[in-house]
């Protein structure tokens, strides 16, 4: 199990060095690596009445609704915490986040991943979905 808990680390890591860096384009040809081929990105978040709203997405998807921003904005997303639950070849992790704009500039917002992976046929940890809430009023992040 503890092997597992290490191999799952370092794919949450590399999750976050891939949505990580300066302003610019993301090299997302390590995302096999970290993401299932199904995965589904999935983005929380409140309406303008302050209901939970929800978008689903592949990877692409994701990329390619992002591109903008990442080519106009600094984004370093930091783990900050974790727990891991795990049971055969299924794993479900919570990640708390902070998000900055710079590396060294204050954290703009702080969050929650909550992640879950599989383990492939060749033993591999992946990625199979994703999905994150931010930090809010009467939703602090708890402690992991």
């Amino acid at each position: 199990m503890a092997d597992d808990e290490r191999e799952i680390g370092m794919v949450l890591e590399a999750m976050y060095r891939l949505v990580s860096g300066p302003a610019g384009p993301r090299d997302w040809s390590g995302a096999g690596a970290v993401f299932h081929p199904e995965c589904r990105m999935i983005r929380t978040g409140r309406d303008h009445d302050d209901r939970p709203s929800v978008r689903i997405m592949t990877l692409d998807e994701y990329a390619s609704a992002n591109a903008k921003f990442f080519d106009e904005q600094g984004f370093y997303e930091t783990e900050v915490g974790r727990r891991i639950h795990l049971f055969g070849a299924i794993a479900h992790a919570w990640s708390a986040y902070e998000i900055r704009l710079a590396p060294k500039g204050p954290a703009e917002r702080r969050g929650i991943n909550s992640v879950q992976l599989c383990k492939d046929g060749q033993g591999r940890w992946r990625i199979l979905s994703m999905f994150w809430d931010n930090e809010g009023d009467g939703r602090p992040l708890p402690s992991l």
